[in-house]
């Protein structure tokens, strides 16, 4: 199986591709730029998703849903964020079909227009905002603190399975406060949610800071961004939370009376994370062997191989230790399959990355032991049947630190601070990775950066590194910021 996995080294981006086909997480669709996420992707959407959600809880968030349609007419209400999605919103004009008169098939029937086009979401900032002017009089009741699991439309023309789809799957919250103190404690408040997320659940280390003027979300004030470095050395926007002030307030006057009996507008923030995060785990962790997924997201952590094939005896024992290992809260599964030979499942379990395997054989239950394989290093060791369920679980643990130590490793050796324009090119082009730079803080600097290199600024990073000289205008700089080639 793993020689049908194309080597990264030779061609990362095929790799990728291998990967999310053979370990079965996604495939393409009739539709162009869409995917169908298959069991084994979806489980680990719903391992994120029930992390997430629990997450959200504990910080007060409640959900809800919103229409997947928007009229045009709120689009237009805010400026900034009509210009930052108009190119992206697929559009519906008409209401029904109709028999084609003309021939076979169905057409669009021309008396069926609209009186005004919907807008099938890009992100709903606008209908919610359209819907707390209603729920919104009083300071008593806020804040709102919603979230709602949804799928949006962003339409792409050039796509990857879970990196840049046209219609995605994800969470966004929407709150609204009523003070600017408030909306930006909560902005940052969900910024360290997905970062303590990231590296606690996904293994995976980030840099968190802020986004430019130029990179900000759409009608925000200030973006707050989790920054992630891929194995080829590009970097990944895995979470973006934002503090919209009081624009989207504004667009839809959305006003409460202060406990002073004055009205006033609200504040509000935005935030959210996707499906890209599973193809941030693929790209953070895999090998050319096939899929590497942390414990704490594995859908199925254990598999006991009876070898060479299933008998009742091996099962008996099998059994057993499942029944330990579900007591400890740790999924696991015995492979039941008598046509296949332990080789071939091995390859198998291996290309879906399943953190533990277990063979079991009666050789095995003669001596007491199992034999227990980790996918992280590949290592086999031979472990005392009796104390096999807590063995596992401190290797699963072990597993998953083991995951984050290694990426983090990866990642600060592809740390490189430049001081001047020629070294930022050559570490870029030779090395990859984060490069920390000054810049002087203009648009138009930051621009000329990309047009050259490629290069975009990725966060203004909470740690500051002090002043200096931009590398690029050598005019004053404030700190040192991250640059780097991206998805």
């Amino acid at each position: 199986m793993a020689k049908e996995i194309t080597d990264r080294s030779e061609n990362y981006s095929q790799w990728y591709n291998d990967i999310v086909r053979k370990a079965g997480l996604a495939e393409h669709s009739a539709v162009r730029g869409c995917m169908v996420i298959k069991p084994t992707g979806f489980a680990i959407w719903e391992k994120i998703q029930s992390q997430l959600d629990s997450m959200f809880k504990e910080t007060g968030h409640i959900n809800a849903y919103f229409p997947l349609f928007i009229p045009k007419s709120f689009l237009s209400k805010e400026a900034e964020h009509v210009e930052g999605f108009a190119k992206e919103c697929a559009v519906v004009t008409h209401h029904r079909l109709m028999n084609n008169p003309d021939g076979p098939g169905v057409v669009v029937d021309p008396s069926a227009k609209l009186e005004e086009e919907l807008i099938v979401r890009p992100t709903s900032e606008t209908i919610i905002w359209n819907t707390y002017k209603d729920w919104i009089k009083s300071y008593r009741d806020l804040p709102i603190l919603i979230n709602q699991w949804a799928n949006v439309v962003r339409w792409e023309m050039r796509t990857r399975p879970f990196l840049r789809t046209a219609e995605f799957l994800w969470q966004e919250g929407h709150t609204a406060h009523a003070t600017k103190a408030e909306a930006i404690e909560e902005a940052q408040q969900m910024h360290e949610v997905y970062a303590r997320f990231a590296e606690d659940y996904m293994a995976m280390p980030v840099i968190k800071g802020a986004k430019s003027a130029n990179e900000r979300f759409a009608g925000a004030l200030e973006t707050y961004t989790i920054e992630a470095l891929m194995q080829d050395g590009k970097a990944l926007q895995a979470g973006t939370s934002h503090f919209l002030g009081q624009n989207f307030a504004k667009a839809f006057e959305v006003k409460y009376l202060d406990n002073n009996n004055k009205e006033q507008f609200v504040w509000a923030t935005s935030w959210g994370v996707s499906t890209r995060l599973i193809g941030a785990l693929v790209m953070t962790h895999s090998d050319d062997d096939g899929l590497v997924l942390p414990p704490k997201l594995a859908p199925l952590q254990v598999v006991i191989v009876p070898i060479p094939k299933p008998n009742g005896v091996i099962l008996e024992h099998a059994e057993k230790i499942v029944a330990e290992l579900k007591a400890k809260g740790i999924s696991v599964k015995i492979d039941r399959d008598k046509k296949n030979r332990p080789g071939f499942k091995f390859a198998e379990y291996e290309m879906k990355g399943v953190p533990v395997r277990i063979g079991l054989g009666m050789r095995d239950i003669e001596n007491n032991q199992v034999e227990i394989a980790r996918r992280d290093t590949k290592e086999k060791t031979n472990v005392p049947m009796d104390g096999c369920a807590d063995y596992v679980a401190k290797l699963l643990d072990e597993i998953q630190d083991n995951l984050f130590q290694r990426a983090k490793a990866y990642r600060d050796d592809h740390i490189t601070e430049v001081d001047s324009y020629d070294a930022f090119k050559e570490a870029l082009e030779q090395k990859g990775g984060f490069i920390k730079a000054h810049w002087d803080g203009t648009t138009e600097t930051e621009l000329k950066i990309k047009d050259e290199t490629k290069a975009t600024l990725r966060c203004i990073p909470e740690d500051d590194g002090g002043e200096g000289k931009c590398i690029v205008t050598g005019n004053p700089s404030k700190q040192k910021v991250i640059f780097a080639k991206a998805y």
